[in-house]
């Protein structure tokens, strides 16, 4: 078991572990996809969209509403049908309605009592202040994909991260839902790390490239991260 009384300030991926990111991706996309009377099963279709991400992400960076609109592109030119502008959209523009897990709130409210928080998202700063009301809290910084001009599993996010923070790393609990995003590059910086093992179609993996790591502590929920970090 982690000894919490190490850690200063927590940073969490936002979109999977935070925010039922699935859910929402599966929503917008299910909506795309039967307007062209197409049909995939929930755990091929995060693969698909990880693989198109992952795609879009490389390269000369771009703004993720871009990358979220390449995804819908990528779709129908693998599986044969024409995006309308506004399906092209509606994927970004979805973003801001996708919902916390349902132990979000109360965990970061607990965990807010003992610890900073700070937020380390793949994604645009507007994109983000759609969702952070829906966090309820106020995090001590915000670090995204858009300041850093680079997509997680890049170190770029994490060094922007640790020189804003004004804490060393081994003061640092990184929080992830994805193994490929979050705990490999953390740890790659001597940061200790979570993963929380959400319920997804595709489990243990979800909407990302699959990856072998060793998180310092597996968790199955947020709440029982806060339970142990609180009353350790």
């Amino acid at each position: 078991m982690l000894d919490f009384n190490r850690f200063e300030i927590f940073t969490f991926d936002c979109y999977g572990t935070l925010i039922n990111w699935e859910a929402g991706i599966l929503s917008a996309l299910h909506r795309i996809l039967s307007s062209h009377k197409k049909k995939i099963d929930d755990a091929t279709l995060l693969k698909l969209y990880g693989d198109y991400e992952q795609r879009s992400e490389h390269g000369v960076f771009r703004p993720y509403r871009e990358v979220l609109e390449s995804v819908v592109r990528q779709f129908g030119i693998e599986i044969g049908f024409t995006p309308t502008a506004e399906e092209v959209r509606s994927l970004p523009d979805s973003l801001p309605t996708w919902k916390p897990w349902p132990d979000t709130v109360a965990a970061l409210r607990q965990l807010k009592t003992r610890f900073r928080l700070a937020i380390l998202s793949n994604v645009d700063d507007d994109l983000f202040a759609g969702t952070r009301p829906q966090l309820g809290v106020d995090f001590d910084e915000v670090i995204t994909a858009q300041q850093a001009q680079a997509y997680k599993p890049s170190l770029k996010l994490f060094e922007l991260a640790l020189s804003r923070i004004n804490a060393p790393a081994h003061r640092v609990l990184h929080v992830g839902q994805s193994l490929y995003h979050d705990v490999i590059p953390a740890q790659a910086l001597g940061l200790a790390t979570v993963w929380v093992n959400r319920p997804s179609a595709r489990p243990g993996v979800g909407a990302v490239k699959a990856a072998e790591a060793k998180p310092d502590l597996t968790v199955e929920s947020l709440s029982e991260l806060a339970s142990a970090a609180v009353h350790n």
